[in-house]
């Protein structure tokens, strides 16, 4: 098994290669992760809804060893990524950050939620920083899946 601190940089390098390509490689890209992640995912989500996400990000937070808080609400599971250790890795090495690293999670989750009857909005906050935020709907909300990033180039106080 390849250690995390090389998954990451291999996964950075990935994403600045599919960068220099047309945009939809990206997103096909991102199609396969998330029909990869449908094994482990769309299931649970299909039948618990909201209450299997929280526990499916409830597994992945101490898995993965991330600062995520969760909220469960009755309409709404809400995601705020404290401290993404998959980003805190790749700005910590030598090699320059993916402008578009942060997209993946967005690129791959939305889909499966959507197949689940379920919307997403992210706000990956800024791409250099790691952190974020979402929230997820059921579709019959009548929001729209989104990805924003809210403070993208704001300077520092």
């Amino acid at each position: 098994m390849i250690p995390s601190d090389h998954f990451v940089r291999f996964y950075n390098e990935l994403f600045k290669f599919l960068e220099t390509l047309p945009p939809e490689e990206m997103q096909a890209y991102y199609r396969s992760i998330s029909e990869h992640q449908e094994m482990h995912t769309l299931a649970l989500f299909k039948e618990k809804g909201l209450k299997g996400m929280y526990e499916y990000w409830d597994h992945i937070r101490f898995e993965e060893n991330c600062e995520l808080e969760l909220e469960l609400h009755e309409d709404r599971l809400v995601k705020r990524m404290k401290k993404c250790p998959s980003l805190s890795k790749v700005l910590d090495n030598d090699a320059s950050p993916c402008y578009s690293y942060c997209n993946h999670c967005p690129g791959w989750v939305i889909p499966v939620l959507e197949k689940a009857g379920y919307v997403a909005q992210y706000d990956i906050i800024d791409h250099g920083k790691p952190c974020c935020r979402s929230v997820i709907y059921p579709a019959s909300s009548g929001k729209k899946s989104s990805i924003t990033a809210s403070e993208e180039g704001k300077a520092q106080k």
